[in-house]
This record gives structure tokens, sequence and C-alpha cells, in this order.
């Protein structure tokens, strides 16, 4: 036991490690190629941050546990919106300016509500993979072409501009792309070792250890991203974080338990889980919008979110007691 959760823990350390070498080797080969700083943050930064998710996903698919890969799609998700978001507005209220994160808001809407019509069946097979991998290329496109739109006038594109590494050569912003992967491959591996091992052991569903430990965990760079950039005032960076990588979470990394692992789902995932999901993007979506303006998240929002979170936290301890009293 001590070795999983050694495992999980520097698991979880490399991982971010790893994800934040990725998205500054990603980001600064981007710059130099003359990739403007709104697209790179639309694009390579959101993926760099959902980049744990996705290959502890992989990685869970691979060796036979897709409940764990689902509930880490599913899991971050909620993380990012309860917890993330919710700390974030604590800290300070979130302005949201960007009219170009008001049109992904969109995008992360269709994404969650077609992920949840196509699990509506019981099942996430193949045909249901190649779906969500075809709505991630669709809207790859669609943010590609809100970012040539939006580059010269987006408040985004200021904020991205003074995050995105510089002065780094072609040379080493390569380099620390393939250090960041190959760290990012190995965290993953070991993290889900060390995953599988202690769900075998308390018996309990790899589900519920992919919504609990892996989500929050693979979370982390996300967190520490947006909260740093609050602490900035770089309120648009810190909530485009967040819609981003859900995105991602909801096309890139879903996706690939359909096609590596195609199988039923838990039926709690359609009656508790993607519910809670869809109930926080829309109250995220709301709270962000902003009729007569800028979308503003308050201090008291950010609680009733952490709120939110912590009682679906609490929902799924106890609905794991009996899979706990049976190990």
């Amino acid at each position: 036991m001590l070795l999983a959760i050694g495992s999980i823990i520097l698991g979880f350390v490399l991982l971010i490690w790893g994800a934040d070498r990725f998205v500054i080797g990603a980001a600064a080969l981007a710059r130099n190629l003359g990739v403007s700083p709104l697209l790179i943050g639309l694009t390579i930064v959101g993926f760099g941050t959902s980049a744990p998710e996705l290959l502890v996903s992989a990685m869970a698919s691979l060796e036979g546990t897709p409940g764990l890969a689902i509930g880490n799609a599913i899991g971050s998700n909620i993380t990012n919106i309860g917890l993330i978001i919710g700390v974030s507005a604590l800290v300070s209220p979130l302005i949201v300016r960007s009219d170009a994160l008001r049109r992904e808001f969109p995008l992360l809407l269709a994404a969650s509500g077609g992920a949840y019509l196509l699990m509506l069946d019981g099942a996430l097979d193949r045909v249901d993979g190649a779906l969500l991998l075809a709505g991630l290329v669709a809207t790859l496109l669609a943010i590609v072409h809100i970012g040539r739109q939006r580059a010269l006038s987006d408040p985004l594109e200021k904020e991205f501009e003074d995050e995105i590494p510089t002065g780094l050569s072609t040379f080493a912003a390569v380099a620390w792309l393939t250090v960041g992967l190959v760290v990012l491959l190995a965290s993953s591996r070991m993290l889900v070792w060390g995953a599988v091992n202690i769900a075998t052991l308390f018996g309990v569903s790899d589900l519920i250890i992919g919504l609990t430990i892996v989500a929050v965990g693979t979370s982390l760079p996300e967190m520490a991203a947006s909260v740093m950039s609050t602490l900035k005032g770089e309120d648009d960076i810190a909530v485009g974080n967040v819609v981003g990588s859900n995105i991602y979470n909801i096309l890139g990394v879903l996706c690939l338990p359909g096609l590596l692992a195609p199988g039923p789902v838990d039926a709690m995932l359609l009656s508790r889980d993607l519910p809670v999901m869809l109930a926080l993007t829309v109250a995220l979506l709301v709270m962000s919008w902003g009729r007569k303006g800028d979308g503003r998240i308050n201090r008291l929002e950010g609680a009733i979110l952490l709120a939110c979170f912590a009682a679906y936290q609490g929902w799924l301890y106890i609905g794991a007691q009996p899979q706990l009293a049976g190990a």
C-alpha cells in the first residue's frame, strides 16, 4: 500500500512538472513560429493544461480500467469549475472581459451536453469515441477562427502576451517540449498503477478513484495557473484555463476510453456525475456571461461553487461506503 501511495504522490509531482515544461516548450515554439499569443493561449496552453488528464486516461484505457479514464475526464471538469473557479473567485472576484472567451462558453456547453447524450444508452463505444474526436477537431477549428478574428482587440491577447515565455530558442523549446512529454508519459503510468492498486486494495471502483483522487490531482496544473493568474489580475486567463481545459477533457480525454476500451458505463455516471458536471457548466456560463457588459464571478458565487464541490465529494464518499465495507 505504501508503494502505491508513493507512486501516486510522485506521479502527481512529476505530472505537474512535466505539464509545465510541455506547455512552456510548446508555447515558446509556437511563438517562435509567429503564432499570435491569443491563438497560443486558446489552443496550445489549453491543450497543455489538459495533458495530464489525456495521458492518464490513455494509460488507464490501455490497461483495462476505462472507468478510471472516464472518471478522470468528468471529475476533472467538476473539479475545475467547483474547486478551481471557486477558490480563484474567493481570492479575488473574477471579471470576464474577453469576447473570445464568451464565444468559447457555448462550445463547452455543446460538448458537455453532446457527451451526455452519447452515453445515455449506457455505453461509450468506438462510434461515440469517434464522434467526440470529430467534435474536438471541429471545436479546434472554431477556436482557431475565433482567435484569428479577435487577436488584435481581445483583452486575452495582452494577458497571454505577458505570460508566454520569451527568449527561448527553437532548439530549447523543442527540448523542453520533448522532456515534458516523456515525463508526462512516465508519471501518468506511475499514477495509474498506484491508483488501480489503491482501488483494488479498498474494493472501490476505478470510476470513484478517477472522480476523486485522480481528477483532483490531474487538475493541479489548472489550479496553479488559475490562482496565479487571479493574483496577477489576469482574470480572463484564470477562467479561460478552466473553459479550455474542460473542452479538451470532454472531447479529447473522454474519446480515449471509447476508442481504446469501449464498453458499458456505470449507471451512477448518468444519474449523478454527468448531471453535476452539466449543472456546474451552466452555472459557470451564467455567472461569467454578463448581460450588460463584463461578466463577474464574485466571492459569494465562488463560495457557492466551492460548496457544491464539497457536497459532491461528500456524496461520492457516502456512495462508496458499501464498497469500503465489503472490502
